[in-house]
């Protein structure tokens, strides 16, 4: 399929890099002529940035430290119809763009998943693949099916996702909230299998399998939090309201059976946390309103943005316009004529 007609824009935020980011601007450059190649280079102390620079890349610095920092600042940045987000590591196939960014236009899409062939079967990457399924299940559980591989770096948005993507993760966590952006605002989105590699020799992984891996959980339990309130303080509620019974129903069978309250402590204590259960229920309640509000906000700005400046291109709306066209033509000459 032919491009010509959008404006695409390859992101690669890069971090020391340079052994394998020539190689992948070049291969961009080989399947995307059209396409301007920006890789932000994230305070790397190798020649990261001078290799993308011989490749024919833009080099832009992002001083902030942190995979989502140079993201916020990417998507800020850059005005595009059609960006592509993939890692300056080598690992995913370049060759795949061409197939996504045809299934994001052709499809309607607001964003495309590349998930990682046989991501679980890579023995180089055994504790990463282990949490990489435990999260994707956590996932589905607390927000839905959309995705199965939410840590995938190789994404391809339009216009309107990148500019009203609210990003606030600092470093990997932003794939995720990526997704759940997308699985909150019920965004048309889909999926692609693409092949997946090693890093070439002497690069080396810049994600922490337990550090990382902590960030990502405490970052879904929160967008957990902000996002399904009702969810997240109901289980509370409920975890509180069986332990107020735990203390309650011995005291309650002992009244019944003596007419005496002798352990008050206990039933304070069982009172204490009934009363913790009700105000976690009435807060519960109250947030998922405030939730349910800014998730319309979220959604109006989302629609107030043009999903891409070559919209125009797209055969249904070409058409549309055509038609508009020649009616308004159509009536000015009728008009003439009376």
């Amino acid at each position: 399929m032919d491009f010509k007609d959008y404006s695409i824009a390859v992101l690669l935020p890069c971090y020391n890099e340079e052994q394998a980011i020539a190689g992948v601007v070049l291969d961009f450059r080989r399947v995307l002529p059209s396409a301007k190649i920006y890789v932000y280079d994230n305070n790397s102390t190798d020649e990261t940035a001078q290799q993308a620079v011989l490749a024919g890349a833009i080099v832009v610095p992002s001083p902030r430290q942190g995979k989502g920092n140079v993201v916020r600042q990417m998507f800020s940045d850059i005005e595009a119809d059609i960006y592509i987000m993939a890692d300056g590591d080598g690992t995913y196939d370049t060759s795949a763009a061409p197939a996504l960014i045809s299934k994001l236009i052709h499809d309607r899409l607001d964003m495309v998943v590349g998930t990682r062939k046989d991501v679980k079967q890579d023995a180089g990457r055994k504790g990463h693949a282990f949490g990489n399924d435990l999260f994707n299940r956590i996932y589905q559980f607390c927000f839905g099916t959309d995705f199965t591989d939410i840590f995938s770096g190789y994404r391809v948005f339009n216009r309107r996702f990148a500019k009203s993507f609210p990003a606030e993760s600092p470093g990997f966590e932003i794939e995720t909230e990526m997704s759940v952006h997308a699985s909150v605002l019920r965004l048309p989105v889909a999926e692609m299998e693409c092949e997946y590699g090693r890093r070439v020799e002497g690069s080396e992984s810049k994600l922490s399998t337990f550090r990382d891996g902590f960030k990502i959980l405490r970052m879904i339990f929160t967008l957990v939090k902000e996002t399904r309130p009702f969810t997240f303080f109901s289980a509370i509620s409920t975890g509180l309201f069986l332990a107020s019974m735990a203390f309650i129903i011995p005291v309650v069978i002992e009244y019944f059976q003596t007419g005496l309250v002798e352990r008050f402590p206990t039933w304070i204590m069982g009172m204490t946390l009934l009363l913790g259960a009700m105000m976690t229920f009435t807060a519960a309640m109250i947030l998922d309103s405030l939730a349910r509000s800014r998730a319309e906000q979220k959604r109006i700005f989302y629609l107030s943005i043009d999903p891409a400046r070559g919209e125009k291109h797209i055969t249904g709306a070409k058409m549309s316009i055509e038609r508009r066209q020649t009616t308004m033509h159509t009536l000015g000459k009728t008009g003439r004529a009376e």
